[in-house]
């Protein structure tokens, strides 16, 4: 034949593009999400190899299913029968453990190989070691995922004392959660104030005060040396000789990016994958995004960024044309730590350049810092009263010149909106 009939189309004989995706969180499933609902995208085959024998849940939520008000059941983010509808092929507990760059296949534990076209990192992180002896003691334990959290109450139920490494968001919800439980619970933080990246000295000082009034023991600027006991914990030893007895010892003192596997297959690596503003890393063909990629020399411990960085890949995937890009933004902190809500958002030390107003209320421990420079709001941090955070993050997002409103801004949105 000399070629096809006019009119008559001709089958398209291209195999389908495989995507391949290592690791299955929070990030992750919004990639998923995002991607398919593209107008199309090219990928006949989307496989997912999750080291957890668990489907993507809210991580975030595991405080609250620790402090038991939620079940396991409110942490699922998809049901089963999603990932069938969409293709999805998700094999649980078989993490990759080998990355073949120049034939395009990974390798899982299970011995599982697949080819890709295309592959995405988001392997998340890790608990970062202490580096001090003890931690190998059994219940020596970290707070990042299910089966920690199933442990912490399991031993709940048997225990009566805790210590918490770490002063943090995820410290301070670990805590919370233990003595919740009824456990008597000693928070250790390194720093002299509590969520040092996310309050000042006043914020953080009023949120241990309310800690401590709630049966929490807090100590601040103390650093534990060892963890001490034969086989199980029995104390921590502090770096001024003192012993505190424990039964449980948990450590939520950072993260570290999960980049060995990427490190081992020749990727450019700082302290997280080196990702371009398109979540592409060194090879073209290879991306990364949430807790183990580093853009511009940052890494991302907060689901919000991930979150945006999925929006971005997931529109390369499935057009490489598109203009997306990723540009971090200011992203608030919020928590509600034994009913008390916390927020911040931007800077939240003053510096040379910047000026403060400071508005608090001994009364009911309502507490509000602004931080401003060249009539425009640059920070703020809000403990007890957090229902202006959103409007007062918007003002730092649009750099809006606060002159017209700047001396009613400390009694926030409806003042200023008035003046």
């Amino acid at each position: 034949m000399a070629g096809p009939i006019a009119g008559i189309e001709t089958m398209d004989t291209e195999q389908p593009q495989t995507l391949v995706i290592c690791g299955h969180g929070m990030v992750a499933q919004r990639l998923l999400e995002q991607l398919v609902n593209q107008p199309r995208h090219p990928y006949g085959r989307i496989v997912v190899f999750n080291g957890e024998p668990t489907p993507a849940y809210n991580r975030i939520q595991l405080s609250s299913v620790l402090a038991g008000e939620a079940d396991e059941r409110s942490l699922a983010l998809s049901s089963a029968d999603w990932f069938t509808r969409h293709n999805i092929t998700v094999h649980q507990g078989d993490p990759v453990t080998g990355l073949d760059r120049e034939n395009r296949t990974v390798t899982t534990a299970a011995g599982r190989v697949e080819r890709y076209d295309r592959l995405v990192f988001a392997t998340g992180s890790q608990p970062a070691p202490l580096g001090i002896p003890g931690e190998g003691l059994k219940n020596v334990l970290v707070f990042r995922d299910l089966n920690d959290t199933r442990r912490l109450i399991e031993l709940s139920q048997r225990h009566r004392r805790a210590v918490v490494i770490g002063g943090g968001f995820l410290g301070l919800e670990a805590a919370e959660g233990l003595r919740s439980r009824g456990m008597a619970v000693t928070v250790l933080h390194r720093s002299q104030h509590l969520l040092n990246r996310q309050l000042d000295e006043t914020g953080g000082a009023l949120l241990a005060d309310a800690l401590t009034d709630r049966g929490m023991n807090i100590r601040t600027g103390a650093s534990p040396s060892a963890f001490l006991g034969r086989n199980l914990v029995r104390a921590v030893q502090l770096d001024d000789e003192t012993l505190i007895s424990t039964d449980i010892v948990v450590v939520a003192a950072g993260i570290t990016p999960n980049v060995q596997l990427a490190k081992d297959a020749g990727l450019a690596c700082g302290r997280g994958i080196v990702v371009d503003s398109q979540m592409t890393t060194s090879d073209p063909c290879i991306h990364a995004l949430g807790e183990c990629c580093e853009f511009d020399g940052e890494t991302f411990g907060l689901v919000e960024p991930g979150y945006q960085q999925a929006r971005v890949l997931a529109e390369q995937l499935a057009n490489p044309a598109s203009d997306s890009a990723f540009q971090p933004a200011t992203i608030p902190a919020r928590l509600k730590i034994s009913g008390i809500p916390i927020f911040s958002c931007g800077q939240t030390r003053a510096d040379r350049h910047t000026e403060s107003v400071v508005w608090q209320d001994l009364e009911t421990n309502r507490y509000c810092r602004l931080l401003i420079c060249d009539q425009r709001l640059k920070g703020v941090v809000l403990v007890g009263d957090t229902s202006d955070g959103p409007w007062f993050s918007e003002r730092i997002q649009q750099a809006d010149d606060i002159s017209a409103f700047r001396d009613h801004l400390a009694f926030g949105k409806h003042y200023c909106e008035a003046a």
